[in-house]
């Protein structure tokens, strides 16, 4: 029997924004933690700081009371990528991300065994996303990897396949947000990286495809990702509180 959808629904606008920890130690993200927890529904933990301290890095935003968002973008054969996801469950994440392109098997298994693992451990199951086309690319970067047709068509179609397969959303980037709520219907979850707020200068860094907080949520996204225009902020709080009055400014 198909699972309920898990599409959020938020009364607060801080809990649709996820913060990049993208940094490389334990105190940087810790300190993070303590100065946003209480303006952001999730923290990032991916590659740099996972690849530094491990599942070290995902306890210490749980223990300071932060929840978790595991971008580590799993791609193998589906056993391997099944297993991870269990581990993934068993550290306690609220979400984390497969890549679409490992394809349907490979997606129906890790969520299959991911449920099985919630059960057993009696809590909720992580909200699964795939990854569709990552927002560094554009379409001469997919011609070179021999991938044909437009962005949209490739992210719109692995949306799909991730859909069927029983993900519960993608991460996808501002400007497919649109195709993939009417191909794939309201209860999908979008998960939106290349966020770049009013105030922070739009595309002078390596994500292509980017829009605006705002933007991105009337467009349809349900989660925003924002890392780099709070994070190198001179006042890191100041400056999620100005994304959280762009988003809703009535409502903060």
């Amino acid at each position: 029997m198909k699972e309920p959808s898990r599409k959020p629904e938020f009364s607060d606008p801080r809990q649709k924004v996820i913060f990049a920890l993208d940094v490389s130690t334990l105190e940087e993200a810790r300190k993070f933690v303590d100065l946003l927890k209480d303006r952001t529904g999730m923290f990032k933990v991916g590659l740099e700081l996972y690849s530094a301290w491990g599942p070290q890095a995902v306890k210490a935003v749980l223990e300071k009371g932060g929840r978790v968002f595991l971008d580590l973008k799993f791609l193998d054969i589906p056993n391997t990528v099944s297993r991870a996801a269990e581990e993934a469950v068993r550290l306690g994440v609220e979400m984390f991300n497969i890549h679409a392109t490992g394809g349907r098997e490979m997606m129906q298994e890790t969520v299959d065994r991911t449920h099985k693992m919630a059960e057993r451990l009696n809590r909720p199951r992580p909200i699964i996303l795939a990854v569709t086309i990552l927002t560094s690319l554009d379409e001469q970067n997919l011609k070179e990897v021999g991938l044909l047709g437009t962005v949209e068509e490739r992210v719109v179609h692995l949306a799909e396949l991730a859909r069927r397969a029983g993900v519960d959303g993608v991460v996808a980037s501002p400007q497919e947000i649109q195709p993939i709520r009417q191909r794939c219907g309201p209860g999908f979850i979008i998960v939106t990286p290349g966020i770049r707020p009013a105030f922070a200068s739009l595309g002078k860094d390596d994500q292509k495809r980017v829009m605006t907080a705002r933007e991105a949520l009337a467009a349809g996204a349900d989660y925003l990702v924002i890392g780099r225009p709070v994070r190198l902020a001179q006042d890191p709080v100041a400056a999620m509180d100005r994304v959280l009055d762009e988003i809703h400014p009535e409502e903060k």
